[in-house]
């Protein structure tokens, strides 16, 4: 009979959060190796007794001063081989996505933390240690996906907004432009989502623009939209693009 493997736990934490019209992700400098003085997510082990979600909520608090403002979502389980080079070690990461955090103030085994551009830390030079990397890659597309079905980003313009500023915090967290006009027609004619508050508000030149709100009972993080707010699709690298009129060494 095979023996059950006994391996160690560890959390990690994807939050995210948009800073001027960009969207950020939570990390810390590690004070220790492995990776000492890498740029790396925070999380650490599991503790005796402790659940999953317990841990992940104590160690952001205990790395970056952070009590999680709102609900950790489980994200996926990773490894545990050939993710850090102390040996095997299975990873639970988490999901927090919200519109404000409290200040940051390292602790424990972080050196520093900072609000960091997603964009960057998911170049091909990915400053990350370990395999964060692909969690942050995995976090940030959930929460793209979550916006789409859902309507949290209203959370990120306050009571009341335009939709211009809807529109912009659609633009930070998806990572795309999107068409005034097409966005204004889906946002306004999707059921249950937005509602007029009868105010307006003047945007720089041109007349005022109306100020909407969240429909009133609404949940902003259970509530399923229907139809959804779709993304635009990602355009396929011009190297991966064959075209019309060279056929394939197979037609």
């Amino acid at each position: 009979m095979t023996s059950p493997l006994t391996i160690p736990v560890a959390v990690d934490i994807v939050a995210l959060t948009v800073i001027d019209h960009t969207l950020h992700a939570l990390v810390v400098r590690r004070g220790i190796e492995p990776f000492k003085d890498h740029l790396a997510l925070p999380g650490g082990f599991l503790r005796e007794g402790e659940q999953t979600e317990e841990a992940a909520a104590r160690e952001l608090e205990e790395e970056t001063g952070i009590t999680p403002p709102g609900h950790l979502e489980q994200l996926r389980s990773y490894g545990p081989e050939g993710r850090d080079p102390r040996g095997p070690i299975l990873s639970v990461a988490y999901l927090l996505l919200a519109p404000s955090f409290s200040p940051t103030e390292a602790g424990g085994d972080a050196a520093g933390t900072l609000w960091h551009p997603v964009d960057a830390l998911l170049a091909p030079s990915s400053p990350l240690a370990f395999d964060h990397a692909q969690i942050l890659a995995d976090g940030v597309e959930r929460a793209r996906s979550k916006i789409e079905y859902s309507p949290l980003a209203t959370s990120f313009c306050g009571p009341e907004f335009t939709i211009t500023q809807l529109r912009t915090t659609y633009e930070a967290i998806w990572g795309s432009a999107l068409d005034p006009r097409n966005f204004h027609r889906k946002a306004t004619k999707t059921a249950s989502f937005i509602e007029p508050t009868g105010g307006t508000v003047r945007e720089g030149a041109g007349r005022p623009a109306a100020l909407y709100r969240l429909v009133p009972g609404v949940d902003a993080t259970a509530f399923v939209l229907d139809p959804p707010l779709r993304r635009p699709p990602v355009p396929a690298p011009a190297s991966s693009m064959k075209s019309a009129s060279t056929p394939s060494a197979t037609e």
